[in-house]
């Protein structure tokens, strides 16, 4: 009978360990990480905390920007927090706030920009306010921005990112599809796909996409019919095919080998996608318990009709923490993060 305690209490163990283990392996804990930085050196510095996402216009030459400081916040303390606009027409680029109605409380997220007429166009922004979660919907005319009216839903259940697919409708994140701590921390560790994808057909919300495992960033690729949304706890980006009715029908899984976060297009096709390479740390940075977390800057694209994955910027860590956007715009690469203190603009070759 001992004997018999003492095996299933060793397999207990056993089995544990290797639970344990393959947490850690699976997110990334493991991989040696030496700071390369091809793309080119730092051009500019911009002291803005929590740049988490950021969305451009190259045709009219601006960015918005999401931010939220969020180190600040996690500790009791009042930061920045808002929508700010930057001005691309000449580096140094300029950066100033933009204005919402006293009335707003917005601690912005994901963001999404589309055109709907010469210098005009309207703009998503996932809003997060004491547990509770909203998508705003502002207009820019020329360069004036104006709040329009407030979304809410029970399917916004952790709303991450959304993306535009036309004027009236967008397709969203819920990086997790439980609420509890217990659901949350089974998402986080267990790796239990719980998490969705919605959509917004202009009138209402209802989820597409079930079974993810912490869906975030989210694009539509240069043809137009297909969507691709980043799931960050699997390393990989999941490629669905939109519906006329709003539906998705999946087509393939591309490994990244990376936490992939926001993603962005370039105007040649290429998905551009701020990561992290280690999640464990990286959960350890955004709970305070680190003082830095690494950084990847990850380029998809076609060569030659193969689907290739370049590495173009990876950090330890010390240059900036927690790389979640990049956007590329003529011979400059913009690079945002989670909670770092500041934003970097690179520049190809320097």
């Amino acid at each position: 009978m001992i004997k018999k305690i003492g095996i299933s209490l060793g397999l207990t163990l056993l089995a544990l360990g290797l639970f344990v283990l393959y947490t850690f392996w699976s997110t990334g804990y493991f991989r040696k990480i030496e700071t390369s930085h091809e793309f080119g050196g730092i051009e500019q510095t911009i002291e803005l905390p929590g740049v988490e996402d950021m969305a451009i216009s190259r045709s009219d030459s601006f960015m918005v920007l999401s931010v939220d400081d969020r180190a600040k916040r996690r500790s009791g303390e009042q930061g920045l927090h808002g929508l700010y606009w930057m001005d691309l027409k000449q580096a140094p680029f300029t950066v100033k706030p933009i204005a919402i109605p006293a009335d707003l409380i917005l601690y912005p997220h994901g963001i999404s920009l589309i055109e709907t007429g010469p210098k005009q166009y309207r703009l998503a922004v996932i809003n997060h306010v004491e547990g509770k979660h909203s998508v705003e919907i502002f207009t820019i005319d020329q360069d004036t921005v104006q709040f329009s009216h407030t979304l809410t839903d029970p399917n916004l259940i952790s709303p991450n990112d959304l993306v535009w697919v036309d004027a009236n409708r967008f397709y969203y994140s819920n990086d997790h599809g439980s609420t509890s701590s217990a659901g949350i921390f089974a998402e986080n560790y267990l790796g239990v796909a719980k998490a969705n994808v919605g959509y917004f057909d202009g009138s209402a919300f209802r989820i597409v996409a079930e079974n993810m495992s912490y869906p975030n960033g989210l694009v539509v690729d240069q043809s137009g019919k297909n969507l691709l949304v980043a799931s960050s706890r699997d390393f990989l980006i999941r490629v669905f095919e939109m519906q006329a009715d709003g539906g998705l029908k999946f087509l393939e899984d591309i490994p990244t080998a990376t936490g992939v976060d926001n993603l962005e297009r370039d105007e040649e096709g290429a998905i551009w996608s701020g990561a992290h390479p280690d999640l464990m740390t990286f959960s350890a940075y955004a709970a305070g318990k680190k003082p830095i977390a690494p950084s990847e800057i990850l380029k998809i694209y076609l060569s030659d009709q193969q689907l290739k994955q370049t590495s173009v910027w990876l950090d330890k860590g010390e240059t900036m923490s927690a790389s979640s956007v990049a956007i590329p715009f003529g011979e400059y690469l913009f690079l945002g993060n989670v909670m770092d203190s500041k934003m970097l603009v690179l520049k190809k070759g320097k």
